[in-house]
């Protein structure tokens, strides 16, 4: 009778085992990827019953813990990457709001002071006057522009060049790792020569 009750026990696990595989082929559930809830679902999925209670396998546990800490510290990481550079860009904003309101500022002081204006020796119209402070605000600004692009375009060129000098660096890491291991192969084939024709001479 426990023979019995033993060998149906053991027939149910197979068949629910194989069941299970069969149902994680389909849906494409694993620990080693996909998103932590999908994980969470294969642990579930996969888990057994005893009693009231859901029995989980150690080792998934302990997996999907680690799974879930390097998702936390990755996001972590990437949140500070980019606090940092917003904060980073808050700064040039700040800077580049204190120069214009500088600009500004000296702008309406000397509107204020006369009608007329001397501009390089010769008086001017208040409303020339204005006009040419803006085409030069326009022109500074437009150049600040043109600053910002170049800087960002030539930003985007060093990281390419770090880039290919690190591939570069790579294969020629390779290239030597190989012609070494040649020239070791080689040194071990002419001692194999020089060994034999001692053997012969003998």
């Amino acid at each position: 009778m426990k023979n019995l009750k033993l060998q149906l026990t053991c027939l149910l696990c197979v068949f629910t085992l194989i069941t299970f595989a069969q149902t994680d082929e389909k849906t494409g559930l694993s620990l080693d990827s996909g998103p932590i809830d999908s994980q969470f679902e294969y642990v579930i999925k996969k888990s057994g019953n005893y009693q009231e209670y859901e029995v989980i396998k150690k080792i998934w546990i302990n997996k999907l813990r680690r799974n879930v800490s390097d998702s936390l510290g990755r996001i972590k990481k990437e949140t500070n990457d980019l606090l940092s550079k917003i904060d980073t860009q808050q700064g040039e904003i700040t800077q580049l709001k204190a120069d214009l309101n500088t600009t500004n500022t000296n702008l309406s002081q000397t509107t204020k002071e006369k009608e007329s204006i001397s501009f390089f020796g010769s008086l001017i119209n208040k409303g020339f006057y204005k006009t040419i402070m803006w085409g030069i605000i326009a022109i500074l600004t437009l150049l600040l522009l043109v600053f910002i692009y170049k800087f960002r375009n030539s930003n985007i060129v060093t990281q390419e060049a770090r880039g290919s000098l690190a591939e570069l660096e790579e294969e020629f890491e390779q290239h030597r790792r190989r012609a070494l291991e040649r020239e070791q192969k080689l040194s071990r084939q002419l001692q194999d020569e020089l060994n034999k024709q001692k053997l012969m001479k003998k």
